[in-house]
């Protein structure tokens, strides 16, 4: 039998007592289609619904009110027990690399909880793409690294077989998708105009070899690393690109199969560790937070209409 979540427990005692999931989510420091994910995972954990709607909002059923009950003991217990053992907060460093196309939508969970229980610990960041990521890695200069990949046709071998780089830990899977801009239609045009990373860009390899594979043309226009670029691109009716499900943005329209657009293979986020030299226990702690933060995290454009998000 799986415990209980205890971060799913807080979320649902900040709910309760904030009557609204945007207002708990500021309270635990979450967007507000995490903890709505949170309470899913909750639901089916206990084999019972915890809320039903009022309205357009949500409130507590008799379920639910009998396991807010248990959640307040529980996370009063450990917030007692953390109080007594505050003294014994790790200090130190520890350094954290990942591309700045997740930065915006990983970090403030991950640096948020990691904080709050090692408040004395130093966290360097580094934003930059994953191979280069991979090469700090390798030569020590960060201990952990949240790294993408996305597998192509091309690849032969162990990558192509899903293997991809090595000493990497597969966390979490998303679609990758082809996007324009919602109020153009730049991706009617022959050839496709592209918005893409650098040559070596697995995400760039899958979207020319798609667009092979479909018989239609394509041509660079614009190329940047940076994922804040390449969506200015998209946005301003430019390009087309490709970006994974949890980086799309308002003003973003996903194009598929019926517009042209082959599926593309699906995007993997794993993790990279350092593990030459002293051990590392802040980076032991960070890696298992950054696990759990992006197992729970749930995507923002399905937060519309997801259940249980109270109306503001």
């Amino acid at each position: 039998m799986h415990p209980l979540d205890i971060d799913q427990l807080r979320s649902l005692v900040a709910i309760a007592e904030s009557g609204s999931f945007t207002r708990a989510a500021e309270a635990v420091h979450k967007t507000q289609s995490a903890v709505s994910m949170q309470m899913k995972r909750l639901e089916e954990r206990i084999g019972r619904e915890i809320f039903a709607k009022a309205g357009r909002g949500v409130r507590l059923t008799e379920d639910g009110e009998r396991l807010l009950d248990y959640a307040r003991r529980i996370v009063r217990l450990q917030t007692e027990c953390l109080a007594t053992f505050d003294e014994g907060d790790l200090p130190g460093r520890v350094r954290l690399g990942l591309p700045d196309d997740y930065a915006d939508r990983y970090l403030p969970e991950i640096l948020g909880r990691f904080a709050r229980a090692h408040p004395r610990a130093e966290v360097t960041v580094v934003c930059e793409p994953s191979d280069m990521l991979a090469e700090r890695i390798a030569d020590g200069d960060i201990d952990l690294a949240i790294v993408t990949e996305a597998k192509t046709a091309s690849k032969t071998g162990s990558a192509a077989r899903g293997g991809g780089r090595r000493g990497v830990e597969t966390i979490r899977t998303e679609a990758l998708l082809w996007v324009t801009s919602s109020r153009h239609a730049v991706h009617r045009e022959e050839p496709v105009p592209l918005a893409l990373g650098r040559p070596a860009c697995n995400w760039r390899l899958a979207a020319i070899e798609a667009l092979e594979r479909g018989g239609r043309q394509s041509r660079i226009l614009f190329v940047s690393w940076n994922s804040t670029a390449v969506g200015a691109a998209v946005l301003a009716g430019l390009a087309v690109s490709v970006l994974p499900e949890s980086a799309l943005r308002s003003g973003m329209r996903v194009l598929g199969p019926q517009d042209g657009f082959a599926p593309l293979p699906a995007c993997r986020i794993g993790l990279m560790r350092h593990r030459a030299g002293e051990p590392n226990p802040l980076a032991d702690i960070l890696a298992g937070q950054i696990r759990q933060s992006l197992d729970n995290l749930a995507l923002d454009d399905l937060a519309p209409d997801a259940p249980g998000l109270a109306a503001e």
